[in-house]
């Protein structure tokens, strides 16, 4: 997408961003260090959470408008810039909230729910090659594979939001105070950690 900061000041036009994923994946924390990037950038910013079933592992979603002034948090569907998917099967549940050209930033990974893995209900057949035939503009990320360099699974969230980093004319040092300032400090490290392997994936 690369937005221009300068259109974004005009207030010609206010930018949305949805992230989704299932409970656990630290859907609403990724929202929090995202909204609080873009106020340090000097950007209104106006944030939805929709919790659903979360202590279930069901879906997670957050809305993010960004602009000069921001009426309302709440993006209407087909008009997003970014979807950012931290599960690969939630990417094609909130496929209608992406724009036309917009950009998918979408993890490899896959939560299997009870339902599936008990048979009852089969788990849906989405590769990386279904992704891209969805999503003419994706950023696939092989986020659990690159965990391992950094040795915590959970840090798939701050993978992601590296990779979504260069994307907006946000500086980095504002990415990176903002997961220092909502982090838990013992998870700074390894989250800053993470966020720099997003930035410089290929």
């Amino acid at each position: 997408m690369n937005a221009d900061s300068d259109k974004i000041k005009s207030g010609v036009e206010t930018q949305s961003i949805v992230l989704v994923g299932v409970g656990g994946q630290g859907i609403l924390l990724a929202s929090e260090i995202i909204a609080r990037t873009i106020m340090t950038s000097g950007y209104d910013v106006k944030m939805n959470e929709i919790h659903g079933m979360a202590q279930r592992g069901g879906s997670v979603v957050a809305q993010i408008r960004l602009g000069s002034e921001v009426a309302s948090p709440l993006v209407p569907r087909g008009t997003a810039k970014v979807l950012v998917s931290l599960e690969r099967i939630e990417a094609m549940r909130f496929v209608d909230f992406l724009a036309p050209d917009g950009l998918a930033v979408v993890s490899d990974q896959a939560i299997i729910p009870v339902t599936a893995s008990v048979g009852s209900i089969p788990y849906p057949e989405v590769n990386e090659e279904t992704l891209r035939s969805v999503f003419p503009n994706l950023i696939y990320v092989h986020a659990l594979a690159q965990t391992e360099k950094i040795g915590n699974a959970k840090a798939v969230n701050t993978i992601l939001l590296g990779a979504l980093s260069t994307q907006f004319p946000f500086p980095v040092e504002n990415w990176k105070n903002s997961i220092k300032t909502t982090v838990k400090p013992k998870f700074v490290d390894v989250n800053l950690k993470a966020f720099e392997i997003g930035r410089n994936l290929k």
